[in-house]
């Protein structure tokens, strides 16, 4: 996941409350997710492929996103390969993620994914680098497998998602420590790519860069449709267009 400067734990709270929690209810979820421990394990039953509405991984897809990333623009090509990764025992998709900025690489991820038979999509770990000008590898940092050195294995999408879950996406102690909370199910969005209907929202944090907010939209059918930094940062990116073979 993306790694950003420190700030203040605080905002985490008061931010949760304020997209989670109406006027009329009581707060809800506003701390850390219950998920947020370093005990979980694998469910017993994986299925083949990932087919979540919200996180459906169709191998020879390309979901292409623009926007700005540290005050640049930035094209995001994320393509499911056909290929799988035996980690804990489970054959986890292989999606490949690769950042530039014009024609220079900057990063290039490759993120394990897999899917168990009540329908919930785990995320098992990312092999990422980041790269200078040059082409030269410059920080490997946010890399992480499951079952590897104290590496646990966490949620990326639920089955059913509904507000005001949280969960945590996945851990490795300080270097990788995203959590997640569902913060509105339905209604629409427009994005480059089209119009989409039944968005789902959540808002990303971890307590490596406690400053940082960050809220993703998810259409049936596609998966992230757009993401913005709304505390701590200025990112955006939005979904451009979808390329299948």
């Amino acid at each position: 996941m993306r790694r950003r400067k420190l700030f203040a734990a605080s905002l985490i709270v008061s931010t949760v409350a304020a997209f989670v929690v109406g006027p009329q209810q009581a707060v809800v979820g506003a701390g850390v997710p219950p998920a947020a421990d370093a005990s979980r394990t694998l469910p017993a039953t994986f299925v083949q492929g990932v087919d979540n509405p919200y996180y459906p991984l169709t191998p020879g897809t390309t979901l292409v996103y623009k926007g700005v990333r540290d005050g640049r623009s930035q094209t995001d090509r994320v393509f499911v390969t056909d290929r799988t990764r035996q980690i804990q025992g489970v054959d986890a998709m292989v999606v490949r993620d690769v950042a530039t900025h014009r024609d220079t690489l900057i990063e290039k991820t490759f993120d394990w994914f897999a899917q168990d038979d009540q329908g919930n999509v785990w995320y098992l770990g990312e092999d990422t680098k980041e790269y200078d000008r040059h082409g030269h590898v410059t920080s490997t940092e946010g890399s992480w497998e499951a079952g590897v050195n104290g590496a646990q294995p966490g949620i990326i999408m639920e089955a059913n998602p509904q507000p005001p879950d949280g969960y945590r996406q996945e851990f490795l102690a300080g270097h990788a420590e995203d959590q997640a909370w569902i913060l509105h199910r339905g209604g629409s969005l427009q994005v480059p790519h089209g119009r989409v209907h039944q968005v789902l929202r959540t808002m990303e944090w971890t307590r490596l860069e406690p400053n940082v907010v960050d809220q993703k939209y998810y259409a049936p059918g596609l998966g992230i449709v757009y993401e913005v930094t709304v505390a701590g940062g200025q990112e955006v990116a939005k979904l451009a267009r979808v390329v299948t073979r």
